[in-house]
């Protein structure tokens, strides 16, 4: 997400960079450039118009002129006022405090609100909640039972009637069930139409008025634009909305709706979707994003999944093994498993300061198809091999890559990749590389 942008705003920081002193034109010129990358990006045309007007009225002041610095300056304003646009502080579902908290999914048909009800539960179960889900989506066919499908899945309750029911009284019978299962959240799937109607308004409004729920959610597709943020500015009039998930965040390239939803409605994202599984729905934050956008990377983000994926014992031995320098080709490809577990290896390289700002095609380059050619290559080795691959020779690569069905010059370049991979554990292990992960091993 936010690809182009991102590279566009580097070139234009880094050309700013190349001058040493600021001029007012040099921030004029970089400006217009900034403006353009954000029209570009499917931003609402006002909010770009405040945006830079902000920008411009803080850029042009005598103190960041005469700075030392004066373009990490201009980067750090840009980094604060896109933070302020994507709106400021994270905000987050507050639990009622007479449970269970009941939150409604409102959305277009095709925004993926049924997934991503199924989405938020898992998210509320993994963090020690009892959620279940009322299958309210009575218009579309196969929603009830798609819905009942996911819940199986992931072991959440979901309760639904036939679908001759009424909605609103579906929602107020499943307050019943809840009661009955201590389920501390309950989440309704709401039905959508293709576009906004006043049938489908009528209805969710008479959920809203039976339901009484704390939250309020649009689902919208960040991948329709400008239109997303248009379906938002109508639910919110006609529903009082509390917050936004945006979904399919992965697939937009441009993201101009997350950057201008909060700005001309009001209304908070809270939850993105950034990816198909039903574990790849995270919580919003307006400045993690912000620092991606400017390829400053993320690296909270990066911790939080580690700490999810990550066994603490066994992180713990495979430091003592950097330490020793004993770390094998099996920790290596286990620990390729485990990075895989925390998504695609390109959207964790986006995370990582100084590598985030990678091509577009170097970062492509790092698939999970070349680690499962990794893991060929491994698994046709010997165990002795795996332990001490300094005893593979000639003969033994000709042998491993006819057993993976890979060249020599891919096991050649697997070794080369875990002696430079070893190397710079062993560094970080001893805290001589990158301060904070090196701090991570001691």
């Amino acid at each position: 997400m936010f690809e182009t942008l991102s590279e566009k705003l580097n070139t234009i920081f880094k050309k700013l960079g190349n001058r040493g002193r600021l001029s007012e034109k040099d921030i004029d010129e970089a400006l217009r450039e900034v403006r353009l990358a954000l029209l570009e990006a499917d931003v609402n045309f006002k909010v770009v118009k405040d945006f830079i007007s902000k920008l411009k009225e803080r850029a042009m002041d005598s103190q960041v002129l005469e700075s030392l610095t004066p373009t990490q300056q201009v980067v750090k304003i840009v980094n604060e006022e896109l933070t302020s646009m994507l709106g400021g502080t994270a905000s987050r579902m507050v639990p009622s405090s007479q449970p269970p908290t009941r939150v409604m999914l409102v959305g277009l048909q095709g925004s993926g609100k049924t997934t991503t009800a199924a989405k938020l539960a898992l998210h509320l179960k993994k963090s020690g909640q009892r959620p279940l889900l009322i299958a309210a989506d009575l218009r579309r066919p196969a929603a009830v039972e798609q819905l009942s499908v996911l819940g199986g899945q992931l072991g959440i309750p979901v309760y639904r009637e036939d679908t001759s029911a009424k909605p609103a009284a579906l929602c107020s019978h499943a307050l019943k069930r809840a009661m009955e299962l201590a389920a501390n959240w309950v989440i309704a799937d709401t039905g959508g139409r293709l576009h906004i109607d006043e049938e489908m308004m009528q209805e969710v409004e008479e959920i809203k008025a039976e339901f009484k729920p704390q939250e309020v959610l649009l689902v919208v597709d960040a991948m329709t634009g400008q239109d997303a943020v248009r379906a938002a500015q109508e639910f919110h009039a006609r529903l009082g909305l509390t917050g936004l998930i945006m979904t399919k965040m992965d697939g937009d390239a441009r993201g101009g709706a997350a950057l201008s939803v909060k700005s001309v409605t009001g209304v908070p994202i809270k939850y993105i979707g950034i990816g198909e599984k039903a574990d790849e729905l995270e919580a919003f934050h307006p400045d993690r994003l912000a620092s991606r956008i400017l390829g400053m990377g993320d690296m909270l983000t990066l911790i939080e999944k580690a700490e999810k994926t990550f066994d603490e014992q066994r992180a713990r031995q495979l430091g003592e093994k950097m330490r020793h320098a004993t770390f094998d080709l099996e920790d290596f490809m286990e620990q390729l498993r485990e990075m895989q577990k925390m998504g695609p290896l390109s959207q964790l390289i986006d995370m990582i300061p100084g590598l985030s700002s990678l091509a577009g095609k170097a970062k492509d380059s790092i698939d999970d198809g070349k680690v499962k050619k990794i893991e060929a290559i491994i698994l046709s080795m010997t165990r002795e091999e795996r332990h001490n691959p300094e005893i593979i020779d000639g003969h033994r690569r000709r042998r491993i890559a006819r057993g993976s069905g890979t060249s020599t010059q891919d096991v050649n370049q697997l070794l080369n990749q875990f002696r430079q991979t070893r190397k710079l554990m062993k560094m970080m292990a001893r805290g001589k590389g990158p301060g904070m992960l090196g701090s991570m091993f001691r």
